[in-house]
């Protein structure tokens, strides 16, 4: 299988770096590098491509930018310098956030994922986020105050009416969202939606048995719309 891809950066040396890369992947099929936004644009129009390795700050349009203007679009690992745009790369279902120096291996593991996702396209939620790119907590509103949560004492999330409960190490936190915005603003690496009511944090798994996960004393229920995607992610963990 071979993925036809673009490289579009203002930077030509960083084009340059894309395309020596490219040029040891065996599948992969760089067919242009792109140095304005404009003409980025037309050429995916006009050319059917599978991914697109998009810088995100450009002169003319940044990359969140460029790509939102494209009604079908492909496949895009972003390539910046900057770490801290990377959850909002994700809100536009990227396959990978690199930052630059771009190393081989990291450029390789991140084609490796869009080769995945092309071959097994219900399987994409397995897309991990960069080490360097999430914040490791978030904000959320409750009744009275604004409250930070550090993403790793959150056990799992409970939608409850009109509310939603976060169930930390210590405590349980109410807050009037709904379990959809969380799902997709929550990073994909470590929670996973496995129920309409229910999001666990992965690395809080205590087992497994038929279709109930166990976090310390609750037992979840796995639903039926989410458990293939969950299997999916079980076999990728597994030795």
């Amino acid at each position: 299988m071979k993925i036809s891809c673009i490289a579009i950066d203002d930077e030509p040396l960083a084009l340059d770096v894309i395309s020596h890369h490219a040029e040891k992947i065996p599948f992969l099929d760089l067919k242009a590098k792109i140095t304005n936004a404009f003409d980025a644009i037309e050429w995916i129009q006009k050319t059917q491509v599978d991914l697109v390795f998009l810088d995100i700050q450009m002169p003319e349009l940044t990359g969140f930018e460029l790509l939102r203007t494209l009604q079908h679009k492909p496949l895009v690992i972003f390539t910046t310098a900057y770490p801290n745009f990377a959850l909002e790369s994700y809100e536009l279902d990227a396959v990978d956030y690199l930052v630059k120096p771009i190393r081989f291996e990291r450029l390789l593991k991140a084609v490796n994922k869009v080769k995945q996702r092309i071959s097994n396209p219900i399987a994409h939620k397995e897309i991990t986020i960069n080490s360097v790119s999430a914040p490791d907590f978030i904000f959320i509103k409750t009744e009275y105050k604004t409250i930070k949560i550090f993403l790793d004492d959150i056990l799992f999330i409970e939608s409850e009416k009109d509310y939603v409960a976060f169930q930390l190490k210590n405590e349980k936190i109410l807050s009037l969202l709904s379990i959809k915005s969380l799902e997709e603003s929550l990073p994909s690496d470590n929670f996973v939606r496995v129920h309409r009511s229910f999001i666990i944090a992965f690395n809080k798994i205590d087992s497994i048995e038929r279709n109930t996960v166990a976090i310390g004393k609750k037992n979840i229920p796995i639903g039926d719309n989410y458990r293939e995607m969950f299997k999916l992610l079980i076999d990728s963990k597994k030795l």
